[in-house]
């Protein structure tokens, strides 16, 4: 196999994504010198539609199809994506041959006018764009207003800044990535809001067959946040999850043991099922499953049949 001296990276081109883009390209060209990496910017159709909810048109593999499409026609050698944003399941044709080492999972609290989600009056309006994020605060803090939040972070925090919102909820990755840590008044409790599944990972697609590809993006992987991922997004798999889904997944490695938690809800957040349980590191998938019986053992059925009978 000749070595590769010349690879593309396909990205969005929202700041975060391009900031990902970047740090990968960096990444690679510091363990492979004589490798000239490019950036090949696209917008995808997640990118364009704005007014309404993920949910409504067609969930987050908006974010991720044109950039296949540029892997399949060669335009591109790797994708960069965050972890959470890539379908559980792949089109055939492509895979996820690399996960790197994982920022701050959680969710970040962000307001110009309190520190807390507990300081938050009667009323109070809190935006974000996630289903999940919804349901877990409507079920703690019934007493907020929770209004939907589109657009890249910058146009979300100019929302914030503009007071059409209280406060909003984001991830704390993509915040502190872009340099901008200094907003976050509070990092969301694991027991406030459990995560999505592969939240403050990257994940880089290649196209099958391209060995090529993948042997210049192994430096790059990292094991421990591979197997929390691979455990995490087997539960969002097996529940059928995305952005219409209320779902949550996080798990942690415990002295080379895995610890995964998750929880499914309805949107309003009347119903909120949480499972977890420990295994070893070894078997992600099985560990996944397991969590998954206790869910449906608790009535997950009844909630995911409740979700397609009701457009969101």
């Amino acid at each position: 196999m000749t070595p590769l001296k010349k690879i593309t990276i396909a990205t969005r081109e929202s700041r975060l994504a391009l900031w990902q883009a970047h740090f990968v390209k960096a990444a690679l060209e510091h363990h492979h010198p004589s490798l000239t990496v490019e950036l090949l910017g696209m917008t995808t159709r997640g990118d364009q539609i704005l007014d309404q909810s993920l949910s409504k048109i067609g969930g987050k593999g908006l974010f991720v199809k044109e950039l296949e499409t540029a892997l399949q026609e060669g335009r591109a050698d790797l994708a960069v994506h965050s972890l959470k944003d890539v379908p559980m399941v792949l089109p055939e044709g492509f895979t996820l041959a690399c996960v790197m080492a994982r920022e701050d999972a959680r969710d970040a609290f962000i307001s110009n006018k309190y520190s807390a989600l507990n300081e938050l009056p009667e009323g109070a309006v809190v935006g974000t764009s996630s289903l999940r994020r919804a349901a877990q605060l409507r079920a703690r803090f019934p007493h907020l207003s929770i209004e939907s939040l589109r657009g890249n972070l910058d146009t979300r925090l100019r929302k914030l800044d503009e007071g059409q919102y209280d406060a909003i909820l984001l991830a704390a990755a993509g915040v502190k990535r872009l340099g901008m840590g200094e907003r976050i008044k509070a990092l969301l409790s694991l027991d406030d809001a459990l995560p999505a599944a592969g939240q403050g990972a990257l994940g880089i697609e290649i196209a099958n067959g391209r060995d090529d590809v993948a042997a210049l993006l192994a430096p790059l992987h990292d094991a421990d946040t591979f197997v929390c991922t691979a455990a995490e997004r087997a539960v969002s798999r097996a529940l059928g999850g995305s952005c219409q889904t209320p779902l949550a997944a996080h798990a942690i490695l415990e002295h080379q043991e895995l610890y995964l938690r998750a929880s499914l809800a309805l949107p309003d957040g009347s119903r909120v099922l949480t499972a977890q349980a420990r295994g070893e590191r070894s078997q992600p998938e099985s560990l996944a499953q397991g969590v998954v019986n206790q869910l449906y053992m608790q009535g997950a059925q009844s909630i995911l049949d409740a979700l397609l009978a009701s457009p969101h």
